[in-house]
């Protein structure tokens, strides 16, 4: 597996964990949500699925690294693309860029698993990971011989990796903190796993109706941003904003029929919610 060019010292340690006798300062009350989407996608075809950050903390993620595994005999992953979560100006901000880049993934077809990592060695937070979004999006195939309605779970894991280069001890935790005067803070993790489903879309809860409002994904009726936040709240926060979440204000069957105005990937994608801003934006003129 690639392995991540060696950061600062204190920052490889909140990493591993285990570099030293000291163990991390661990945040308290502060737990990042990951996330990976469902998607459905026809055997032979091309899939897409994003995996993405929410409840990050005031302070902002410095350095990230973990696994999501998959069934290669059902898919086949061709790229990891980092999101719009990522801070792109951070490569210039961090001079160690120039050796390698912030943001890497390594796929392992044989194993069956897709590792990635983001790190940036500057201070200045305000280049660290903030706010709620796509970390990063996963593409792939489906093999054409894959049954249809089979189930290929993407289950997010702590990184294949030693936890510490020389440690011989295999690593067990999903490495996510920040650096603070001189020392490694952990910031807790909750992942939610995600899917690709062999076949076509079926929804189980809150019918859709036949009429399709396109960019409608809250219903009311009306196209603004509200539309494109809420998509990208259902992916950050499924259990909240997902079809069957917590809140009030969560996304419907209708709202994704609505919302899937993007024709070349099947399913609700940050993609979608570029092409809303880019309708009210004028940018193009229709969905």
């Amino acid at each position: 597996m690639k392995t991540k060019k060696v950061v600062v010292g204190a920052l490889a340690a909140m990493l591993s964990l285990s570099v030293c006798s000291l163990a991390p300062a661990v945040a308290a009350g502060e737990t990042v949500q990951i996330s990976v989407g469902e998607t459905y996608a026809e055997a032979g075809a091309e899939f897409s699925v994003d995996v993405s950050l929410a409840d990050i903390p005031s302070s902002g993620i410095q350095a990230i690294d973990f696994a999501v595994t998959y069934d290669s005999k059902v898919l086949t992953i061709t790229k990891v693309e980092q999101g719009a979560l990522v801070n792109k100006s951070a490569e210039t901000a961090d001079k160690s860029a120039s050796l390698s880049p912030l943001f890497e993934s390594s796929i392992n077809s044989k194993e069956g698993f897709v590792s990635m990592i983001w790190s940036t060695s500057t201070d200045d937070a305000s280049y660290w990971l903030k706010g709620d979004g796509v970390f990063c999006t996963i593409k792939g195939t489906v093999a054409s011989g894959a049954a249809s309605g089979a189930v290929a779970d993407l289950k997010i894991v702590p990184i294949d990796r030693e936890t510490y280069a020389g440690s011989g001890s295999p690593n067990g935790d999903i490495g996510c903190g920040y650096e603070k005067d001189g020392k490694p803070v952990k910031l807790a993790t909750k992942a939610t796993n995600g899917s690709v489903t062999v076949g076509k879309e079926v929804a189980t809860t809150q019918p859709a109706t036949e009429k399709i409002s396109r960019g409608d994904v809250n219903c009311d009726g009306t196209v603004d941003m509200g539309d494109a936040v809420l998509i990208m709240q259902s992916l950050a926060n499924p259990n909240k904003y997902g079809i069957n979440g917590s809140d009030s204000k969560h996304i419907t069957a209708q709202g994704q029929l609505n919302g899937d105005v993007d024709e070349d990937v099947k399913g609700l994608t940050s993609n979608d919610a570029l092409k809303i801003q880019k309708y009210l934006l004028k940018s193009i003129k229709e969905l």
